[in-house]
């Protein structure tokens, strides 16, 4: 028989946008040591739809690690005292008593839609100003067609576990979204299907992570240690190098 846990929660429940919200307690008794934490809050809302309750509004997909879609706040840090996803985070990590806090992403770019689920397609928008190759590259090349360095491969790869998941906005006092935005950037300057694009594709996108109200960087690093594939904030310097570059080349045209 698996170890439980009895816990309180204090979860974060507001009907909408513009709704003030507040914080509820909620007991958890009887939690198993070997759940998710999302498999703990299905277990929390189980109970409140039998009481006639509305449940708890929270995101969730994959549940794998891989798609970022199960943010959360946790005692104040985002996705809870490990360097993982939320639902990579299991309640072995608690202690029989603990009182856990739990919050949406709070930024004014990611607005609340209801309890802990927050609008995050800013950063849909980003990626559509130009996170993308827009060039017609033709059918998928065979494997190794097109030699790349093993150094800017694997550079492309590190960037490139950026999940979009937001725990760097959520992070940032500023609430900004460059260690996103320069993962994206980077992940595509780094290849060479991506280079002749590079300029056009930092503007357009720096420009419009600046409209969606996302914060300006100010070297907390709080980005970098928050995020669950540990990306470097090195990227960050890499994109604002190649912002100013392209800012200058277009100013003198």
């Amino acid at each position: 028989m698996s170890e439980t846990l009895n816990l309180i929660l204090k979860v974060w429940r507001q009907q909408g946008p513009a709704d003030v919200g507040r914080f509820e307690e909620i007991d958890a008794k009887g939690i198993p040591v070997d759940a998710s934490f999302l498999e703990m809050l299905d277990i929390i809302n189980e109970r409140l739809i039998e009481n006639g309750a509305d449940p708890v509004a929270f995101d969730h997909d994959c549940r794998e690690g891989i798609c970022g879609t199960c943010s959360l706040v946790i005692n104040g840090m985002p996705h809870g005292p490990k360097q993982t996803t939320t639902c990579q985070l299991h309640m072995r990590s608690f202690r029989d008593g603990d009182v856990i806090w739990i919050e949406p992403f709070r930024a004014n770019a990611f607005p609340v839609i209801k309890d802990l689920t927050v609008d995050r397609t800013a950063f849909d928008r980003i990626i559509a100003a130009g996170g993308y190759v827009s060039v017609r590259t033709g059918a998928a090349p065979d494997a190794n067609s097109m030699p790349v360095p093993k150094e800017q491969a694997d550079d492309a790869f590190d960037a490139a576990t950026c999940i979009g998941c937001g725990a760097c906005v959520a992070a940032c006092p500023n609430a900004s979204a460059m260690l996103f935005a320069a993962a994206k950037i980077g992940h595509l300057d780094s290849l060479p299907q991506g280079k002749p694009e590079t300029r056009r594709r930092v503007l357009a996108m720096v420009r419009t992570m600046d409209a969606e109200g996302f914060g300006n960087c100010t070297n907390h690093y709080e980005c970098e240690a928050a995020c669950p594939k540990e990306i470097s904030a090195d990227w960050i310097t890499r994109m604002n190098r190649l912002h100013n570059k392209a800012a200058t080349i277009e100013a003198v045209r």
